[in-house]
């Protein structure tokens, strides 16, 4: 009578513990890793890159990179989380437990990004808001908060004040507000897990690329356009002495496929056993590069109008850097007939661009962390607590970046934290415990069992040899100057000490348990 009890006890819990579900179908899953690895990275960051290491010839780099770093990480991220069907710290450990620190490495970064990458939305949103004002309110100096002074992101949007204050000064309720509005909307596109997921990335994926395509096609017919195309296509092959130049590529390609971060483990894990994610990838790393590239037209078509316009050279325009997006390219639109319309367009594919890549970011870390602790988070509205957990913990760490001051707690965090640095670190660990530890014949194996075939035999290579040793000798050239104020540097210093010291740590806690415990290194 006792057994049939308690057998009847466990078969009620049993049905209590939901199943981790799968994607509807392979669509859901493209969709939601081409709105993670198409971002603002492609549209804010890859045009500056190109004009500031030497046009054309930065491709060579980039490719370089691409090819023999970024592919060869972002298949194995995704073909791991596919095979062990584990979030982004388990699948480490199911594989090699004592290298799961890995994964809570790539966690860190992910607990990095969640937090500040959003602040990115919320003045995308502050823009979108007010590009329907006429004239729009970055068009003229005559504002109260640029009067006498060219157009800054800090003024027009941040309201900053001097660093040398040394402190973060009121909040910007109005970005506070825009803030709180982004986590909502982030809230309930993932609120109910891959379900919601898969639906909305249909339309937050495709989106951007309509306004895309209408932004490039305004911007190739105004006059100035070709200069504008020519600035941007230029080759100056001598700039491919310069080691920054390298770093930049590699530090784009990590960031920009969104490799070490554990999001395509978590993505992949949703995959049915038998997906072909080896086409898959290759077709998705095509995408995102063409990507990247066709975004510089449409960013330069504008940028050469206004250079015209104004009677300015480019370099000029492009002194305002990565934040362009914020900066320059407004300012270009604003002289474009209509321009209300067209900033409206710009904005939201902005924020449609950061928000599916935020809040794919966020299931990222919550299936990790559900899978974690499966037994506790896989029950009816657990989901939903945990997700709400995760955004107002964020939210409220993310406060800081909407104060005066907080322009430039972004570019510290930026810098020092989910940098290529830490990118290249965790790349070269998960190679070499994949294709060392594990073994890369059997996790190829294991890649023959789910697709049917095996995949090209150079990965091998590329994940034994290339790839950690490029990591590696990337490393030896990184710039470790920290930034030049003091306060930086100091803050700068403890950031990088935060950031680089999880992984060391959780690696060696590991190694110490799994030595006492078990001599076998993997299962």
């Amino acid at each position: 009578m006792k057994e049939e009890t308690a057998s009847a006890v466990e078969s009620g819990q049993d049905k209590q513990t939901l199943p981790r579900g799968k994607w509807a179908n392979k669509m859901e899953f493209l969709l939601s890793v081409a709105g993670e690895i198409i971002g603002l990275g492609n549209v804010w960051r890859f045009p500056y890159l190109c004009y500031k290491n030497g046009g054309g010839a930065f491709l060579i780099p980039y490719f370089v990179f691409l090819f023999f770093c970024g592919i060869p990480v972002f298949f194995l991220e995704t073909a791991l989380g596919q095979y062990t069907s584990e979030g982004g710290v388990t699948a480490w450990r199911k594989i090699c437990p004592m290298f799961e620190g890995v994964g809570f490495a790539s966690q860190v970064i992910v607990i990095y990004l969640n937090i500040y990458y959003i602040v990115i939305l919320a003045w995308a949103i502050f823009y979108l808001i007010n590009s329907f004002k006429s004239p729009l309110p970055w068009s003229t100096c005559g504002n109260w908060w640029n009067s006498g002074k060219p157009l800054t992101v800090n003024a027009a949007c941040l309201n900053t004040s001097a660093l040398y204050d040394m402190s973060m000064g009121a909040f910007n309720w109005d970005l506070s507000l825009c803030l709180l509005f982004a986590w909502v909307i982030c809230y309930f596109c993932i609120w109910k897990g891959i379900k919601t997921t898969g639906k909305v990335v249909y339309f937050t994926a495709t989106f951007p690329y309509l306004m895309l395509l209408i932004l490039f096609l305004r911007g190739v017919t105004l006059p100035g356009a070709r200069e504008g195309l020519m600035y941007y296509l230029y080759v100056d092959l001598s700039k491919l002495a310069d080691p920054q130049v390298w770093n930049d590529a590699g530090t784009q390609v990590f960031f920009s496929y969104a490799v070490c971060q554990g999001v395509l483990t978590a993505l992949g894990s949703y995959n049915k056993y038998n997906n072909n994610c080896y086409r898959d990838c290759f077709a998705l790393c095509c995408l995102n590069s063409a990507t990247s590239i066709f975004a510089g037209f449409a960013v330069f078509s504008v940028l050469g109008f206004m250079a015209q316009d104004l009677d300015i050279p480019i370099a000029e325009i492009m002194a305002a850097g990565p934040g362009l997006a914020f900066v320059a390219y407004p300012r270009a639109l604003s002289l474009i007939p209509g321009s209300s319309f067209w900033a409206v367009l710009f904005f939201l594919m902005v924020l449609f661009l950061g928000l599916d890549s935020q809040f794919v970011c966020v299931e990222s870390l919550a299936t990790a962390i559900t899978d974690l602790f499966p037994s506790r988070l896989r029950k009816p509205g657990a989901r939903e607590i945990l997700v709400l957990v995760i955004a107002v913990i964020c939210f409220l760490f993310g406060l800081p970046f909407v104060t005066q001051g907080g322009v430039y707690l972004f570019t510290l965090v930026d810098y020092f934290g989910p940098s290529g640095t830490s990118l290249l670190v965790i790349a070269c660990a998960e190679t070499v415990v994949v294709a060392w530890i594990y073994g890369a014949d059997r996790f190829l194996d294991n890649i023959e069992d789910m697709i049917g075939y095996r995949p090209f035999p150079m990965l091998k290579y590329l994940w034994l040899f290339v790839t950690p040793l490029i990591c590696l000798v990337s490393l030896l050239f990184v710039d470790y100057r920290f930034i030049t104020c003091n306060p930086c540097a100091i803050l700068g210093t403890l950031t990088l000490g935060v950031g680089s010291s999880r992984d060391p740590l959780d690696s060696a806690l590991n190694l110490f348990s799994s030595m006492i415990c078990d001599l076998n290194l993997c299962p």
